[in-house]
């Protein structure tokens, strides 16, 4: 025999050792890699596996719910579904007077003030009294000028009727005010008490008035606006406590 090149000798022996690999690896007569045939068979396990899983998840999802379905569901905003330890709801405890707003007031004062605030939780002393100054000044001003439906709005049937009056009467006679509110040197509370459902609380002025009055012409008939007057006077304001507005109404005046 003649000799092989090294070169022919190797590629006779990689030839060979493709062959019988692939030989090996390819089924007799369907011309299918085994190889391949292993991997689909492990694919199709896994796949089985994870449908069963899932399968075993909505199993128990669908089952709990429908264990469930039966249950009433409660209401959320049902009193008859609350639990019966719960303690009803009850109203907010009026805030009391402080010693400060009623320091220097008459024992009956301040259990009037306290009557009032128990029947009214909003009740406030410091507000009651800036509210009360401030009608006390539209009130003045109100009559001096004559406006009637200014005092219509802040009076009662008694009170406004006494002022118009007053107003018909200088008009008649052909004289106007021209009257000046020179300052409000006190304001406190005279008397309060509630009557039924009726919270009347009477406030003590004391302010310093310039009074002029003139005619028909301009003339200056009496008084002077160099010359201011202390006045003292003493008005009560009503309000039901029941009502929804915060309005009060001056129900009664007198002088101090």
């Amino acid at each position: 025999m003649g000799s092989i090149a090294p070169d022919s000798r190797c590629r006779f022996v990689i030839r060979a050792y493709l062959g019988h690999k692939s030989g090996a690896n390819w089924q007799a007569g369907n011309g299918v890699p085994h190889d391949r045939v292993f991997i689909v068979i492990v694919e199709i396990i896994i796949l089985a596996m994870i449908a069963a899983f899932l399968g075993m998840r909505l199993y128990s999802v669908l089952g709990r719910r429908a264990e469930h379905e039966e249950e009433s569901v409660p209401h959320r905003f049902d009193p008859s579904q609350q639990p019966n330890n719960v303690p009803p709801a009850t109203a907010p405890t009026p805030l009391a007077p402080s010693n400060a707003q009623l320091e220097g007031a008459m024992p009956a004062v301040e259990r009037g003030v306290r009557s009032i605030v128990a029947a009214d939780p909003t009740f406030d002393i410091t507000g009651f009294l800036e509210g009360a100054k401030g009608a006390y000044e539209m009130t003045l001003e109100a009559f001096w000028s004559g406006d009637r439906e200014t005092l219509r709005a802040l009076c009662d049937d008694d009170v406004y009727a006494s002022f118009v009056g007053a107003i018909d009467a200088r008009e008649a006679a052909g004289h106007t005010l021209d009257n000046r509110l020179i300052r409000i040197e006190e304001t406190r509370i005279h008397s309060a008490l509630l009557d039924n459902r009726t919270a009347r609380v009477a406030v003590l002025f004391v302010a310093d008035i310039a009074t002029v009055l003139r005619d028909q012409d301009g003339t200056l008939v009496g008084g002077s606006l160099d010359d201011a007057v202390e006045s003292r006077d003493v008005w009560t304001f009503s309000r039901n406590v029941d009502a929804a507005g915060p309005d009060w109404i001056l129900d009664e005046t007198d002088e101090g």
